[in-house]
């Protein structure tokens, strides 16, 4: 059996590892091993692909260049892999993704136009045409990824605005600039080879990043956390595009796991937020920018952490809702030592979870896990709706425009029409914040200001654990 069969067998077996991962992602038990059959995945096809370019490389008269380029290749890689997984906190893990989705279109790209100066020499005008036609596609969406992400990654990172870009006529740049990609792909295709195909090549690489940066620009801060799983998608077809270009049958399936598995849940988060799909990842479509808030809640109420750990004492149902703040604040620990603490007192406590509370899909879920907080009390926000009113007290810690009002009782609040955890339904509410700033998303919340409602100002982690010295033994 020659090289080739070996690797070829081997992508069969990383790509089903890589089902096997997605599969195992899907549920907080199975979670762990979806990860090791992931990371198991991508060794053999890193070891399969390395494998075999140094098995084909004996007939390049530069054969060393090549697998030192290689070796260092992968060492560089898994150096800057190894050091951003051990540096990254939590918080930053949405900007570090998109940062990552930057390279994967990157990639994308590079792997396009290296397809380009190689040429087609195929007998048949069709086959030469397609693969032209796989340059143009894998090229343009490589750049709307490696530009996307970058706007991505500066507005996590709270580097560039989170608010909409508004530029006039934003819809029609997009829908225009699709166009434009479709009629350059054609005229691409048709124009034989030489310094007028490197000019339309060009133009359209450069309308692809200009795309891709209007493109996330255009959605706001609300949205964000769709935006990432967009993104992903975007990697997802991007891959794709380099395995047809490549002929490598691994990178187009496995592009083609992530791309779809990245499009449907950015699909399940738009119908949670109650987004149009195709507005979203069309930048935005008719999404006006948020207005500035100058209508008068009231007066909010202060509460200090004696009297909570008081209110906590006396309930017999508990609902926590974290959001973002508990992530920066680093509080699940002792959000977790609380709950162990109340339940210990026969009392009810369960968590409330957003579909897009943090800035990833999944981020609360995941820090509640590293707490080792029992799967069971965690429930999702469609699970735990109906139970607000019956509830005692609800704590909201770091959450603000998952647990607004107005996207149930405003219609003219930008975030009208999105389903939200309701909280003010329930007895007491307490809020955890640092101050009284609007949220992500730039808008102000009634809830801060209704009867039911108390602030408790300061550090999340360092609040929670001041109640728990409250609560005693």
């Amino acid at each position: 059996m020659d090289i080739f069969s070996i690797t070829g067998a081997a992508y069969i077996v990383a790509a089903l590892l890589f089902i096997l991962s997605l599969a195992g992602l899907s549920r907080h038990e199975s979670a762990k091993n979806g990860l090791t059959y992931g990371i198991v995945g991508m060794g053999v096809a890193l070891v399969a692909t390395v494998a075999g370019t140094v098995d084909a490389s004996e007939f390049i008269e530069d054969r060393p260049l090549v697998i030192g380029l290689l070796v260092a290749a992968v060492v560089v890689g898994a150096l800057i892999g190894l050091w951003r997984a051990r540096i990254v906190e939590m918080t930053g893990m949405p900007e570090l993704i998109a940062a990552l989705h930057s390279f994967v279109g990157l990639a994308a790209v590079l792997i396009g136009v290296n397809g380009h100066l190689e040429g087609s020499h195929f007998e048949l005008d069709s086959l030469n045409n397609i693969h032209e036609a796989e340059v143009a596609i894998g090229i343009f969406i490589g750049a709307v990824t490696f530009t996307g992400s970058i706007v991505a990654n500066l507005k996590l990172s709270a580097k560039m605005s989170s608010a909409p870009l508004m530029l006039p006529g934003k819809n029609f740049i997009n829908v225009g600039s699709l166009g434009l990609f479709a009629i350059l792909t054609v005229v691409y295709v048709a124009v034989e080879e030489g310094t007028g195909q490197d000019i339309v090549l060009a133009v359209l690489t450069v309308l692809a990043l200009a795309l891709g940066w209007h493109l996330v620009a255009s959605i706001g801060g609300g949205d964000m956390p769709v935006v990432v799983s967009m993104l992903n998608s975007y990697s997802g077809w991007a891959a794709a595009a380099s395995g047809f270009l490549l002929g490598n049958d691994l990178l187009i399936v496995t592009g083609a796991l992530v791309g779809s598995s990245g499009a449907y849940l950015s699909y399940i988060m738009c119908k949670a937020m109650n987004r149009s799909f195709i507005s979203v990842i069309a930048g935005g479509f008719g999404i006006a920018a948020p207005a500035g808030d100058d209508k008068d809640y009231g007066e909010h109420r202060e509460i200090q952490a004696d009297a909570v750990a008081e209110l906590l004492a006396g309930a017999s149902s508990v609902v926590i809702t974290p959001g973002y703040g508990m992530a920066v604040a680093q509080a699940q620990y002792p959000v977790a030592d609380l709950t162990a603490k109340l339940r210990a007192k026969g009392i009810n406590v369960r968590f409330g979870i957003h579909p897009v509370a943090g800035r990833l899909p999944g981020h609360m879920n995941v820090l509640l896990a590293e707490a080792k907080l029992p799967y069971d009390i965690v429930l999702e926000m469609d699970e735990i709706n109906d139970d607000f009113p019956d509830t005692d007290v609800v704590l909201v810690i770091g959450a603000n425009d998952t647990v607004n009002p107005s996207a149930a009782e405003d219609p003219s609040s930008p975030i009208a029409g999105m389903p939200v955890l309701e909280v003010w339904n329930a007895k007491d509410v307490i809020v955890f914040k640092r101050s009284m700033a609007a949220g992500y998303a730039g808008v102000q919340n009634p809830l801060f200001f209704r009867e039911n409602s108390q602030m408790l100002f300061g550090d999340a982690k360092d609040k929670v654990e001041e109640i728990v010295r409250h609560l005693g033994d």
